[in-house]
């Protein structure tokens, strides 16, 4: 499971007021239209909210990555997605992550909201109350998150196979990412403010910042090969020495660590990976040089007009006067 784009232009019928038969039969449809292997369709069908939170996920992953990427060469599009997972660049490894950080985020947020039919609020026993809901509030699941997405993912021994290590890897950097983001908040209920009841629940770090922690982890991403571990007596993912002191040995790289094979491809040109950067607008003082790979930039002057000189009228409404200035836009050249 990881981000191809068809999916997320795929349009779900909407579950409406309906009798139970009726919401079964599109929850059916809605799992048949994901691109699900075999094993994770039938644990779609079984799973009554799932197929809309496996849509969410897809959608909230595709945007993350375009906003993470929106000033690099490769700007996270859907062109060419399906050739990119096939292959071991950074940029995989990233998709591969943020796919799985998207789905542990979702999952997790749809139990606490009801969506899912088999997990409700987190319930963790070292809070101070276990039963928050009783003031409203309801913890995002991530245990139960965690567990299901294990089964829906089905990582099998994959014995000596390099690409599918780094691939499982990727992936758990992406839900060990959401894990580390997820922060205890509490809420004191008493006269004046006192703690006289305190209320405590898991919550999960809004999406950005774990885009924003994932799009770090691929500027540093490692490249790896297959090792044999003589230990241990199978093989390992091992890189420079970058966390290791031992100039003999190579190193492993760190669980929170993206990890690929082959270098990139540079993303100037049209390829089956991309459409290139022509086109594609950059800021002169910021990017321009790198994304226009020193093709040059056009240069193009606009009128836009906006809302300027806004003033509070009595009561209860705001006017605002449309005014227009010049704007500088800067594209890459053929």
């Amino acid at each position: 499971f990881s981000l191809t784009g068809k999916e997320a232009l795929t349009h779900f019928p909407s579950l409406g007021p309906s009798t139970n038969s009726a919401q079964g039969k599109v929850h059916m449809k809605q799992c048949d239209l994901l691109k699900l292997s075999r094993k994770q369709k039938r644990l779609c069908r079984r799973e009554p909210g799932l197929a809309e939170t496996l849509r969410d996920a897809i959608r909230l992953g595709i945007m993350e990555c375009q906003y993470q990427f929106r000033s690099e060469r490769w700007n996270c599009s859907l062109e060419g997605r399906t050739s990119l997972l096939k292959r071991g660049f950074k940029e995989t490894a990233f998709l591969y992550a943020v796919s799985s950080a998207a789905l542990t985020h979702s999952l997790a947020r749809a139990c606490s909201a009801g969506r899912m039919e088999r997990c409700t609020c987190d319930d963790s026993p070292d809070l101070e109350n276990r039963k928050a809901w009783q003031w409203g509030v309801c913890g995002d699941n991530l245990k139960y998150s965690t567990k299901f997405l294990k089964k829906f993912l089905g990582q099998k021994r994959i014995g000596k196979d390099l690409r599918a290590k780094v691939d499982i890897h990727n992936t758990n950097v992406g839900i060990k990412a959401v894990k580390n983001g997820l922060k205890t908040t509490c809420k004191c209920h008493g006269v004046s403010g006192s703690c006289a009841v305190r209320t405590c629940w898991k919550q999960l770090s809004p999406f950005h910042e774990i885009g924003r922690l994932l799009k770090l982890r691929y500027d540093d991403a490692v490249k790896v090969f297959s090792t044999t571990n003589d230990a241990v007596g199978h093989s390992e993912l091992a890189g420079p020495q970058r966390h290791s002191h031992s100039p003999k040995h190579p190193a492993s790289p760190l669980s929170t660590d993206l990890v690929y094979v082959e270098d990139s491809p540079s993303f100037c040109r049209p390829s089956k990976y991309s459409l290139g950067t022509a086109g594609r607008t950059c800021s002169r003082e910021g990017n321009c040089d790198s994304m226009c790979c020193g093709r040059g930039y056009n240069t193009q002057s606009r009128l836009v007009t906006f809302s300027c000189h806004c003033q509070v009228q009595w009561c209860c409404y705001v006017e605002c006067q449309q005014c227009m200035q010049e704007e500088v836009v800067y594209s890459c050249k053929q």
